[in-house]
């Protein structure tokens, strides 16, 4: 097992990974801009260090920083959180390169699901349901566009192939549109992700978001644990999620299950991972593979009583799985809401000082937060400042939980989207369950 891991992250994730460490005996280090030294995790860490200013370029993206910091410290290994560097595979590179154990798949292994091209490709070789589609990148060639658009059937989305969080996607709804559409989303592609290569898929008009946990050793062991609705979004970022996703085919549920644990063995996936799948009529279809641990991972956790953090972390010192599917059990249900220093109408970014922070509690309830009193959320980031997470032995439980556990939640001095959420989780249409993604979006007449 690891003797040191460096948290190369900020935030509620880096707490989380600290704890994690801390209950496996293992020390830490963390790195941290110079506006973040008074983070929690930064304080609770057995060391830490600062990599830079405040700009994400200059501090949690320079790679040569953190990679010096793992040298200062002797530290073995770097967990990367989610976001910033978690899925670049040239950073995953360098720290092998390095000599340090990278905790997430071979850096080979994120450049394939990276590329939403190839990763397509990869699934369907290995059984993965996935959308009608172009098979490939689209060419110069109109004649082929315009051909692959007929054989789809409109309306299609053209997508750029490094693209992500919603932005190189555009809807075209008639045969007229689409070489202008394609001329256009390979431009925002090329400025964007610097890489132009877009394809083309069948538009799902009135899909949920799906998404399947699976963790595998990379020693031909994965399993499952389940699987999550985060269909509640608003501009292709996620707000609310729950698990088991409800009113899910039976049948199609355990064939999916099936395949992307299959994809994990084939592919020689190592760490924890997501299937990400839009829903529609019974059917699944692959969207994209996330190489790392989900914002949501709780919500598994709660419902798997399974840490994935710890597993995570076991698997990428060259540990087999520490259990087989035989060993997981889903029972209850759970919700998360995402907590964000933001305005609940404009949904403005809304930094400053937190004068008062008080957590909910009781059976069921989990919060996972870096927040407190007298923290200040700094302009700099990402806007998310906690997560409520609660357990119910069914759906309804869960829900009236989280319904309890936002009453209970004190954020005081700054805006937050915590007058959303309680509406979110009273609404009639979301109590039925089963929302498709553009739910929110329409309930906010966006």
């Amino acid at each position: 097992m690891f003797e040191k891991i460096l948290i190369a992250n900020r935030g509620e994730i880096a707490l989380r990974v600290l704890r994690a460490c801390k209950e496996m005996g293992i020390k830490t280090v963390a790195v941290h801009s110079q506006i973040d030294r008074d983070l929690k995790h930064v304080r609770l860490a057995d060391e830490s260090v600062c990599i830079g200013p405040n700009s994400s370029t200059e501090s949690y993206l320079n790679i040569p920083r953190i990679i010096s910091a793992m040298e200062i410290t002797d530290s073995v290994a770097v967990h990367p959180g989610y976001g910033f560097l978690a899925e670049n595979a040239d950073f995953a590179e360098q720290v092998q390169k390095s000599g340090f154990t990278f905790i997430g798949p071979d850096p080979d292994v994120i450049r394939l699901m990276g590329d939403k091209v190839s990763a397509i490709r990869a699934m369907k070789e290995a059984g993965v349901p996935t959308v009608p589609g172009s098979n490939g990148p689209l060419p110069d060639d109109a004649e082929v566009c315009l051909k692959h658009g007929r054989e789809i059937g409109y309306p299609v989305i053209i997508k750029a192939a490094a693209g992500g969080g919603g932005r190189g996607m555009r809807v075209v709804h008639t045969e007229s549109a689409l070489m202008n559409s394609i001329r256009v989303t390979k431009a925002e592609a090329l400025s964007g992700f610097g890489d132009d290569t877009v394809y083309m898929e069948k538009y799902l008009q009135n899909p949920r978001h799906v998404e399947v946990q699976v963790l595998s050793d990379g020693q031909g062991n994965a399993i499952h644990l389940g699987d999550r609705d985060c269909s509640l979004q608003r501009r292709h970022q996620k707000v609310l999620e729950e698990a088991p996703a409800p009113g899910i085919d039976p049948e199609a549920r355990e064939k999916v299950y099936e395949s992307c644990v299959n994809a994990c063995i084939k592919i020689g996936y190592r760490g924890a991972g997501t299937f990400e799948f839009l829903y529609e009529d019974g059917h699944y279809y692959f969207i994209e593979m996330n190489t790392r641990i989900q914002v949501e991972h709780p919500v598994t956790e709660m419902v798997t009583n399974f840490d994935l953090i710890k597993e995570q972390i076991r698997v990428c010192a060259g540990e087999k799985l520490s259990v087989t599917q035989d060993d997981i059990t889903i029972r209850g249900h759970s919700f998360e809401c995402r907590i964000n220093a933001e305005d609940p109408k404009t949904f403005m970014p809304c930094p400053g000082t937190v004068n008062q922070f008080h957590t909910p509690g009781g059976l069921g309830v989990r919060v996972d937060s870096h927040l407190y009193s007298g923290y200040t959320v700094p302009p700099t980031y990402d806007s998310m400042i906690a997560k409520v997470i609660t357990y119910g032995d069914t759906r309804d439980e869960a829900l009236a939980r989280m319904r309890h556990a936002l009453d209970e939640l004190v954020v005081d001095g700054i805006r937050t989207n915590i007058p959303l959420q309680k509406d979110l989780v009273r609404d009639a249409g979301f109590a039925k369950g089963g929302v498709n993604i553009h739910y929110l979006e329409k309930k906010l007449g966006l």
